[in-house]
């Protein structure tokens, strides 16, 4: 069951993202911030957790791009699945519905910044209509390591241009 995100899910959420961190592929953070600094990170709409056996497997959000009015309709894509959960199709289906979400919510560009190493997500974000339009290279360190990230778009076919 997917459903909107509540302040009860907090510690799942977190946790999640906390497995995702810990891999090394899903971002730059190391440390998930607490409940009160995630809240201010993502948009108010568009967050949505998978639930399975009354459990939070996954959980997906989006971030405003810029502060700035003419950048209101792009936004950042994060999905986390849990470790144990990986490799079902959860992604897919939060992916499916937070596109849905986000063009209900006037968001026109769907954006996100993926290690190339991460083949799991750029191949879920290819399956959901994303397209690489860059790539940067050696952009920040992450344990020490430049990485590249992949950055990836995806057009809504029915808000904005």
């Amino acid at each position: 069951m997917i459903r909107k995100l509540r302040n009860t899910d907090s510690e799942a959420v977190l946790k999640i993202y906390q497995q995702g961190l810990d891999t090394g592929e899903a971002s730059f953070e190391i440390e998930v911030p607490d409940w009160e600094a995630w809240q201010k990170k993502y948009l108010r709409h568009s967050r949505l957790v998978l639930e399975q056996d009354g459990k939070v497997r996954a959980w997906a959000a989006l971030a405003p791009v810029s502060g700035r009015d003419c950048y209101r309709g792009v936004a950042e894509v994060s999905i986390y699945v849990a470790t144990e959960s990986a490799g079902q199709g959860i992604g897919s289906k939060l992916m499916a519905r937070l596109v849905e979400e986000s063009e209900s919510n006037g968001i026109w560009s769907l954006y996100s910044s993926i290690f190339p190493e991460n083949q799991a997500t750029l191949k879920l974000h290819l399956k959901h209509g994303f397209r690489e339009v860059g790539i940067r290279e050696c952009i920040a360190q992450r344990d020490g390591r430049w990485r590249n990230t992949l950055i990836m778009e995806r057009r809504s076919k029915k808000v904005g241009v």
